[in-house]
């Protein structure tokens, strides 16, 4: 395994050139077991000097007293960049309270004050666009383009929260009765949380936090373990914006602090973004304890392709959807059914698709960044392996791929597996990472058949320039969100 950090390297001057001495070796042999106390200590001074990433709690930067750290990696170097804590109950508890304390003068404050400090908010974040994408591009591995493009979606919402309050409006109704008149009025909860996963560091939160403060909630937030830094920018910014201590605090951690999350009275409400396994315990956990839960957990996102589609558009289009961010994201248009003559465009997409630069995210030209740890590299390659095994073409293997200068990145090239059935490993599983699988189909229906079979939805696409069938797929496809 790669070392957590390189061991340190003395000045040139501090060597002595090597003389011929016979009894040299009497006086400096060490042993093998004093060696290697010396290089742990050296390594262990070394993970002295790495960063720690602090928690945020009423305001303040907290440097954590947890015995429990947990090491985030560049994705393209395995060089530990920072260090997150597991927090301790204590911590949680601390950061739980601040945001209770909080709670009442803020959400007493009016709403055009909540609205003037996201106002402040977005305009602080277009100013340190590049910090939160370079932070973004070491954690995360994704290119720069990518990651610019991940802060300015979040963006997106923090305007939206500047102009909140005809959302917060309530409803009347005179006569509902004999001198009877109602109204109803939209009041915040309180403490609301939101747990993040590493694919979008800052896009994630800025959907979370900024609409549930603009509402006069407090919040919690537990960023993703792995890529923490893009959120500790945006709270820092929120600070300087103008929300007061307590409203958004920060705590680190693995299962504990999720399930501190679930468990916590003073929490109303729950938001989670990521996997299957994780979103359905934190949705079970926390609706027992009789919180309001919302989990947006895997997909299996399909794309139509109709023979009378523009192909040049959509063959880009498929490039930039199933590959970009390294196929690490929720929304991945990684399963395409080619209808009918569509079908012979395959050929150009490999092209497509081998023209990418696969490398790391900061480097000018490249397409495809690394995925975020060895073990999604390891899982990517082995479901690679079982279409193999089970019957379906590699039209296009990024497996084992070589990264001038990067060799030790987690990277795999753009991958095209064609002739996939609903059976196999790779379609049944959410690959997350820059994997497609290619269907075959002799009609609409049948290719709306397969979309609706899947037990996956979160979004689907149909490629065409006929109004009558987009309006037959609209109509007829079992998914929350369509594209046409």
């Amino acid at each position: 395994p790669t070392p957590l950090c390189p061991l340190p390297q003395f000045p040139h001057h501090l060597h002595r050139p090597r003389q011929h001495n016979p009894t040299r070796k009497k006086t400096t042999m060490l042993s093998s077991t004093l060696r290697r106390q010396i290089r742990r200590a050296v390594h262990l001074q070394a993970r002295r000097s790495i960063t720690t990433t602090k928690l945020f709690i009423n305001g303040e930067f907290v440097e954590s007293e947890s015995k429990k750290w947990i090491d985030v990696y560049n994705p393209a170097t395995q060089e530990v960049v920072t260090r997150v804590p597991e927090a301790t109950q204590g911590e949680m508890e601390a950061a739980v309270q601040a945001a209770q304390n909080a709670f009442t003068p803020w959400s007493e404050t009016s709403v055009t004050v909540r609205q003037r400090v996201m106002l402040n908010l977005q305009r602080l974040i277009r100013e340190n666009e590049e910090e939160l994408a370079k932070s973004i591009a070491l954690e995360n591995g994704k290119t720069f383009a990518d990651a610019k493009g991940d802060v300015f979606r979040g963006l997106e919402v923090v305007e939206s929260a500047a102009n909140l309050a005809p959302a917060m409006m309530g409803e009347t109704m005179q006569g509902l009765s004999a001198s009877v008149d109602t109204f109803s009025i939209r009041q915040p909860l309180g403490v609301c949380a939101g747990i993040c996963p590493f694919n979008f560091p800052a896009m994630i939160p800025l959907w979370m936090f900024p609409i549930a403060v603009t509402t006069g909630n407090t919040y919690v937030m537990k960023p993703s373990e792995k890529t923490p830094g893009a959120t500790m920018l945006l709270c820092e910014l929120a600070k300087e914006a103008g929300l007061p201590d307590g409203v958004l605090n920060i705590i680190h951690g693995g299962v504990d602090c999720v399930n501190f999350i679930c468990d916590a009275p003073e929490i109303k409400a729950i938001s989670f973004v990521g996997g299957n396994a994780a979103g359905e315990h934190i949705h079970d956990r926390g609706t027992k304890n009789g919180k309001r839960v919302q989990s947006n957990m895997g997909a299996k996102n399909h794309g139509t392709v109709m023979p009378d589609a523009p192909k040049e558009s959509v063959l880009n289009a498929l490039t930039g959807a199933a590959f970009g961010a390294a196929g690490q994201r929720c929304m991945a248009l990684s399963t395409n059914i080619f209808v009918g003559e569509s079908q012979e465009w395959i050929p150009e997409l490999k092209a497509k698709a081998e023209a990418l630069t696969v490398g790391e995210g900061m480097t000018n030209g490249v397409d495809v960044g690394p995925l975020i740890s060895v073990a999604s590299k390891e899982r990517c390659e082995s479901i690679i392996q079982s279409a193999v095994d089970e019957g379906a073409e590699v039209l296009l293997d990024g497996r084992g791929v070589k990264v001038d200068g990067y060799p030790h990145g987690n990277f795999v090239g753009p991958t095209i597996i064609d002739n996939v059935t609903p059976e196999m490993t790779c379609y049944k599983e959410e690959i997350f990472g820059p994997v497609m699988c290619i269907m075959r189909s002799d009609s609409m229906e049948e290719a709306i058949e397969i979309t609706n079979s899947n037990p996956y939805g979160n979004g689907c696409a149909i490629f065409t320039q006929s109004g009558a069938a987009s309006r037959k797929f609209v109509s007829e496809v079992d998914v929350g969100q369509v594209g046409v």
